[in-house]
């Protein structure tokens, strides 16, 4: 059993930074990459940033230039850092987790909310 625990969400200003975090825990587990997404009030659940256990990233075009995705392999954790945040970034952030046996997890989310 995989655990995905989420942190640093919360209420920042428009033109603003904030950094997302998400811890795996468990055992006897391969993450093959993680990722985070995203829920906006009415709007399906989308894909912000990914990242495999070889470094390689992929990101919505909406966040692309200000959003940046990161892990420690060893420790797993994988780090989202958002900067220039819009009202429009305003959702519930989800992490994610793939694991080789292709068995998928998620967190419990965190909000994040751009407002003046």
């Amino acid at each position: 059993q995989v655990q995905l625990v989420e942190s640093g969400g919360g209420l920042v200003q428009p033109g603003g930074s904030l950094r997302l975090s998400c811890a795996a825990s468990g055992s006897g587990f391969t993450i093959a990459a993680m990722g985070w997404y995203r829920q906006a009030p009415g709007k399906q659940r989308e894909l912000v940033a990914r990242i495999t256990s070889g470094g390689s990233t992929n990101y919505a075009d909406s966040v692309k230039g200000r959003f940046s995705i990161s892990r420690e392999n060893v420790k797993k954790v994988v780090y989202l850092q958002m900067n220039s945040l819009k009202p429009e970034d305003t959702a519930v952030y989800y992490c994610h987790a793939l694991l080789l046996s292709l068995y998928d997890y998620w967190g419990q989310g965190t909000q994040v909310t751009v407002s003046s």
